[in-house]
């Protein structure tokens, strides 16, 4: 039986290399060796996310790199196949770019990106006070336009149109200049270009996740602008959209649930009051562009996908070529964990909950007044 599963596993190596080898325009392929020689047998770990960690190294003519080394299971396997088939044939400045990849006798997947300096958004707003407000509000500017124009690329710039599907903070990698590249591909889905929407398991991220990936529905590129809204907020914010508040009267735990504290400061004509507090001290923030980012946030996280913009139109309205009009004030769709206790103790967490399946969430509805 031993003998059999071996002779399998290399049959199914075998199989593996060669569709991944007929692939056009593949990055370079690396040794097991290359890699443990680069990262000095993984010594320096940058991250870990719901597929693998990452390793920081140094290949041979001194260029840094960054080595996702993805967990063996059968969904790693089907993410590392969707991620270097994806990326391999995108070529955009703000999405992050593989230089190679990396297949093992001992079944471990290896993909090597360009190295960030300055590593991932997440870190930047939800790690360190001091390096938040170091984030000018210039800079956040700027990384909502690089990320929108990504996703614009993905979803209409494609022969095929690319859903992300996991969108969030900790896939945005900053260059040193901050400028903004999307990352992280292992769940994205293709779609033909005369389609508009594909039926999925629900996979991504809490906080990120769009209401209508959790029920029997067809997801579309409106998946992936929602999720973008909910990081325009925290970009705004400084927080994360979702956090644990503690009453200190009676000693109960509830959730403070950001989108909805954005919309009722908007009505009150009180929009600076949700501006990140470590910027508003320091800098001079203008109010009107502030309101418009809101504006355009609450557009993207409108709980009817179809009345969501396209990320096209995200594009325009933040290089000032389009109106950005005051949403409507509709129902909001909070995504919850049907565990309460569970709920609060992974959004307390200051690291990313990992991917979650449709069976562990629930939507509740909030009014729109």
């Amino acid at each position: 039986m031993a003998c059999w599963q071996v002779y399998r596993d290399e049959e199914m190596l075998k199989y593996d290399q060669y569709n991944i080898l007929e692939m056009a325009g593949l990055p370079t392929r690396f040794t097991v060796r290359d890699l443990e020689t680069a990262t000095q047998n993984f010594q320096t770990p940058i991250g870990e996310g719901a597929s693998g960690a990452v390793f920081k190294g140094t290949l041979a003519d001194g260029s840094t790199i960054a080595v996702k080394r993805i967990k063996w299971q059968q969904s790693g396997e089907t993410e590392f196949r969707t991620e270097i088939t994806i990326i391999a044939s995108l070529q955009h400045v703000n999405l992050v770019r593989l230089l190679g990849y990396c297949i093992s006798t001992r079944r471990d997947r290896y993909l090597i990106y360009q190295f960030f300096e300055n590593g991932s958004l997440d870190a930047w707003l939800f790690k360190d006070d001091r390096r938040r407000s170091q984030l000018k509000w210039l800079s956040r500017y700027q990384i909502a336009t690089d990320v929108a124009k990504a996703l614009s690329y993905l979803h209409h710039e494609c022969h095929h149109r690319i859903l992300h599907l996991d969108i969030k903070p900790a896939n945005i990698l900053l260059d040193r200049s901050f400028r903004a590249m999307v990352s992280d591909f292992g769940i994205s889905k293709l779609i033909a270009r005369d389609e508009s929407s594909v039926i999925t398991r629900a996979r991504g991220t809490i906080g990120y996740l769009a209401p209508e990936m959790l029920v029997p529905n067809a997801i579309s590129t409106k998946s992936d602008v929602y999720s973008y809204g909910m990081v325009l907020l925290e970009l705004i914010g400084g927080r994360r959209n979702f956090l644990l508040v503690i009453d200190k009267e009676n000693q109960q735990r509830q959730n403070s649930y950001f989108p909805k504290i954005v919309r009722e400061k908007m009505m009150q004509g009180k929009v600076m009051e949700v501006v990140d507090q470590s910027l508003a001290r320091i800098e001079e923030i203008s109010e009107e562009e502030v309101s418009m980012l809101v504006r355009l946030a609450l557009w993207c996280i409108q709980g009817n996908p179809e009345l969501r913009p396209s990320m096209t139109e995200v594009v325009e309205m933040l290089e000032g070529r389009m109106p950005v009009h005051m949403p409507p004030e509709s129902s909001m769709y909070v995504v919850n964990f049907l565990d309460g206790e569970r709920q609060c103790s992974t959004q307390a967490r200051e690291d990313d909950p990992d991917l979650m399946s449709a069976n562990t969430l629930s939507i509740s509805i909030q009014s729109g007044r």
